[in-house]
């Protein structure tokens, strides 16, 4: 799934949609084909910041959204191609899911520096 990987956000605050969720085993093919243009639709949108996801293979996942204002989150929410894709989630693709929203506040993190690998040389 696209949107894997650390999303390169602004200076806090902004705010977080969290999406937690538990799988079925409803059709996958159309469920990946759902959440990839979800992913691409969502960037396009006013107030949009980025995307973290991940999913085990357990069915087990979480995406974090992160908009500008609850104004942008609203607007989302409202889509209508959106609005649908959720409505077929909660009938064919998610026994269970939670979604959270919070006003991000503080951040920092740490990113390590890969070592130099030593240069060989042949003779």
């Amino acid at each position: 799934m696209a949107g894997s990987g650390f999303a390169a956000l602004p200076s806090p605050p902004y705010f977080a949609v969290v999406f937690s969720s538990q799988r079925s085993e409803g059709d996958q093919a159309a469920y990946a084909d759902a959440a990839e243009r979800m992913l691409a639709l969502a960037a396009q949108q006013p107030g949009y910041l980025g995307v973290e996801s991940t999913r085990g293979a357990d069915g087990f996942g979480i995406t974090v959204s992160y908009w500008q204002t609850e104004e942008a989150i609203l607007a989302w929410r409202r889509h209508a191609e959106h609005t649908l894709v959720r409505e077929r989630g909660r009938r064919d693709w998610y026994r269970h899911f939670e979604v959270r929203v919070a006003r991000v506040e503080r951040a920092y993190g740490i990113k390590a520096v890969a070592p130099e690998k030593d240069h060989e040389v042949s003779l």
